[in-house]
């Protein structure tokens, strides 16, 4: 907690005069991101940090492992999919963007049976079902489920374009990629170097962002699945 404390102060004294300009006019007008940043909760990944973006660039929801529920009509507490609702619906982003990164914890605990009570991770058990098809397509791919390395990684990206298939659950969501007001894409974040993918809905993979001029996923996309 000292640390956090020092670096306040820090943020205070050297970054925030930087920004001080930019803050007022977005707590004047508030705030109007173009994009949703949907990304994992893992302290590795640094959305801010990672693209080098100010206050008011990105709306930011970050859960485990970087999932989409599925749309639900029901009354339910249903954060991710209020975070998704408010910045497509009412902050009226331009671009939605999944972020899966390499050595995800979530994904990784597809294959492995959590060895705590289940009272104690009732809702991760629960929240770890929404990577069940990305786990079934991997497990179908690959040649050797021996190799760690290639079943993992190979698993955090192919989770990336089931969750992009979960957005066109929600109606405002489709409408808006229907009718070119709204685009979604898939990017994973590489750990070890800073690198970003992107996944490419022409070719079906993942390559290097900045290769990656357009990148969008589209209903039309799914159909190919």
């Amino acid at each position: 907690m000292q640390e956090l404390i020092k670096g306040n102060k820090r943020f205070r004294e050297k970054k925030f005069p930087e920004l001080k300009e930019n803050v007022e006019k977005l707590v004047k007008d508030g705030q109007k991101p173009e994009v949703l940043f949907i990304g994992c909760s893992d302290s590795r990944v640094t959305p801010d940090i990672m693209l080098d973006v100010n206050p008011g660039d990105m709306f930011i929801l970050r859960n485990v492992g970087n999932f989409v529920p599925p749309f639900k009509c029901d009354e339910d507490y249903h954060g991710s999919a209020a975070a998704i609702e408010y910045a497509v619906s009412v902050l009226e982003v331009k671009h939605i963007i999944v972020c899966g990164h390499s050595h995800c914890g979530a994904c990784q605990s597809l294959y492995t049976e959590i060895p705590l009570e289940k009272e104690k991770v009732v809702h991760v058990k629960k929240w770890l079902e929404l990577g069940s098809k990305a786990k079934e397509r991997t497990l179908s791919l690959i040649k050797d489920p021996n190799d760690k390395e290639k079943l993992y990684r190979l698993t955090e990206k192919i989770s990336v374009t089931y969750q992009l298939k979960n957005l066109l659950t929600y109606p405002d969501v489709k409408r808006r990629v229907d009718n070119g007001s709204l685009q979604i894409h898939g990017w994973y974040y590489k750990l070890e170097d800073g690198s970003i993918d992107c996944y490419d809905q022409e070719t079906q993979k993942f390559k290097n962002l900045e290769e990656c001029i357009n990148g969008k996923w589209s209903q039309k996309n799914t159909k190919k699945k």
